[in-house]
């Protein structure tokens, strides 16, 4: 099974869910954005784990270019939905340019890295790549609740939404 054309497909439905949670999310006031919730471990506001949400994009991506030393970015700047946008369109169109470099064997290349807690780990880059869609899909549910939580519009993310049409 040839993998980077099916992975290329599953970044571009996270990047389009990534932008139905921050339309979302538009509507909400600093207060509401910055509410303490009660959503699992980790980040305690909506902004912080939109801001986790793009973090995580952003250092993976900087992990398969082969920074190992590469630093989580901080998350506690009050940044308006607009500027997490932002970050969000410049990491996706940054991992489209190293998307577009790759062929299927560097899938099997096996890279070191630094975990946010200093440890050093190795794993190949079609692992890390899948780590990269499933950190993001697990924070963005994080996203969805706490917005209905705070009273904003349900993001509608679903695959099918996505990609069907009209019969």
């Amino acid at each position: 099974m040839n993998s980077l054309p099916l992975l290329a497909r599953l970044f571009e439905y996270s990047d389009w869910a990534n932008a139905q949670v921050l339309s979302a999310a538009a509507g909400l006031s600093d207060e509401q954005l910055d509410q303490p919730l009660e959503i699992g471990p980790g980040p305690g506001t909506l902004r912080r784990v939109l801001m986790h949400t793009w973090a995580g994009e952003d250092t993976w991506l900087r992990r398969w270019r082969g920074e190992m030393e590469a630093k989580w970015p901080a998350e506690s700047d009050r940044l308006s939905i607009a500027q997490v946008r932002e970050r969000f369109e410049t990491t996706c169109a940054q991992r489209a340019e190293f998307f577009g470099a790759l062929d299927e064997s560097a899938l099997q290349r096996e890279q070191k890295y630094r975990d946010s807690r200093g440890g050093v780990f190795s794993a190949s880059l079609g692992d890390m790549l899948l780590q990269g869609i499933v950190h993001s899909v697990h924070h963005r549910a994080q996203a969805t609740n706490a917005i209905r939580r705070l009273g904003g519009p349900a993001p509608e993310m679903d695959y099918m939404m996505r990609i069907r049409r009209p019969g």
